[in-house]
């Protein structure tokens, strides 16, 4: 179902409940009235018809029974009815015409006046005190006006809500098309935009509600989209690259070995450079598959507690393996004094990969200059800083330093293969944290990895 039509049927089914209730509620009193109003002129009519029967001057009698002849309508089917009341025992001298329940006139007897419904019949009793004793005076008739006026205002009632339904359902498709008329353009946008053409952004309404706030999600939504084609787009370009140099370097010096005999030094020669591409062919392809497996959605095995200081002293022990007489030195300064500030949730072997790779990295590119690695705590993060001397990155390349394969355009006398920041990025992301680049050309570059404890 359409969410036109949901709010079509809800709008239409809550009015009209509404409208229904509203119309029971008007219908119960003006029902509850009239069997009052009833009950008020048979009242009216007992006291009448008590005084011009039983007056106390016969006088009285022409003058009530005149009024009632002249002023009062006489009600359908009225009876009246007088009873003789024994002043000593309170007993009534019931008319057998009379089909009366007991507590009619027990009720009538103790306060005064009863009254008793029977169907479309009803009853009024008064207790009425003359000179020629106390009598009880029943007066009685149907209700014609009550079912006429109830009966009309049932079918007035009826009909307007079927005009209100009608009117209400005509509303609410104005409404409905009013509401959802900002989500059909988006709609409409979103329809537009392909992978061809990712630039393309939604036109937020200018207001502060949920519309506005849906667009600005999407739009979000497609940043991200687009930075990831670029990515994705970058990635292949230049993993070909990669892949394709030391596989032509591979066919070509075989092609060239067995064109015709050669000497044994120079079938070694050849046998080194083959081996030497194809290490390097082997180092891409296990650097993308570690970079594949610290996707953003990563899986989190072996996850526990990770002492940062431990980390520290670690990798710099891989880094003297990898570069004896490095000048790698820990900055003990900003080293937090709890030891419980120390440790974080992490993998301990992916956090040593990611860091190992940034400060491997600051060695390399800044030719052997010295290199502080630095530990900060703060209350809810643990920061460890990479800083070096080396040669800095462009700011035009800063944005693209994470994305696979890529090179800054200062590093061409450095081998590299452009994995080692991007793995690092996937690692940290891993660990809910970030990775803050600081850098000045010719001056040297400051890392700063940031991750929750």
């Amino acid at each position: 179902m359409r969410i036109r039509t949901k709010i079509i049927l809800l709008f239409a089914g809550l009015t009209l409940a509404v409208v229904l209730v509203t119309s029971f509620f008007v219908y119960y009193l003006a029902n509850q009235y009239s069997f009052e109003d009833f009950y008020k002129r048979l009242e009216i009519r007992a006291y009448i018809t008590a005084k011009a029967s039983l007056p106390y001057f016969e006088s009285d009698a022409a003058i009530y029974n005149e009024i009632r002849d002249q002023h009062l309508e006489k009600l359908p089917s009225e009876q009246e009815f007088l009873l003789k009341v024994d002043t000593v025992t309170r007993a009534v001298e019931k008319d057998p015409n009379l089909q009366l329940p007991s507590i009619f006139y027990d009720q009538a007897i103790r306060q005064g006046k009863a009254t008793y419904r029977k169907g479309d019949r009803f009853y009024e009793g008064i207790l009425y005190k003359s000179k020629q004793g106390h009598y009880l005076v029943i007066i009685s008739a149907e209700n014609e006006y009550s079912k006429e006026y109830l009966a009309e205002l049932q079918r007035i009632l009826i009909i307007s809500m079927l005009i209100a339904a009608f009117a209400i359902l005509m509303t609410g498709q104005f409404f409905s098309q009013y509401i959802l008329r900002p989500i059909r353009q988006l709609m409409l946008q979103v329809k537009n935009i392909s992978s061809r053409n990712l630039h393309l952004r939604l036109a937020a309404p200018d207001s502060r509600d949920e519309l506005n706030e849906l667009a600005s999600t999407f739009n979000n939504m497609l940043d991200r989209l687009e930075t990831a084609f670029e990515t994705q787009n970058n990635f292949v370009s230049n993993a070909s690259h990669e892949f394709s140099t030391p596989l032509t370097a591979i066919i070509g010096e075989a092609e060239l070995s067995l064109s015709r005999e050669r000497s044994g030094e120079d079938y070694q020669r050849a046998l080194r450079t083959i081996l030497e591409q194809a290490e390097r062919l082997e180092h891409i392809t296990r650097s993308m598959l570690q970079l594949a497996q610290t996707g953003f959605d990563g899986k989190k095995q072996e996850w526990g507690q990770v002492r940062s200081d431990e980390l520290l002293f670690t990798v710099k022990s891989i880094v003297d393996k990898l570069y004896p007489g490095n000048k790698v030195e820990i900055d003990y300064s900003l080293f937090p004094e709890e030891e419980d500030k120390l440790t974080i949730q992490g993998n301990f072997q992916l956090l040593e990969l990611a860091l190992s790779n940034i400060v491997t990295n600051a060695v390399k590119y800044s030719s052997n200059q010295p290199v502080s690695l630095a530990l900060a705590a703060t209350h809810s993060r643990i920061i460890i800083i990479v800083k070096d001397r080396g040669i800095g990155i462009p700011p035009e390349d800063l944005p693209y330093i994470f994305s696979p394969f890529f090179r800054a355009s200062n590093t061409s006398d450095f081998k590299g293969y452009g994995i080692g920041l991007p793995l690092a990025m996937n690692i940290v992301r891993m660990h809910k944290g970030e990775i803050i680049v600081n850098s000045t050309v010719q001056e040297g570059t400051e890392i700063r990895l940031e991750l929750p404890r």
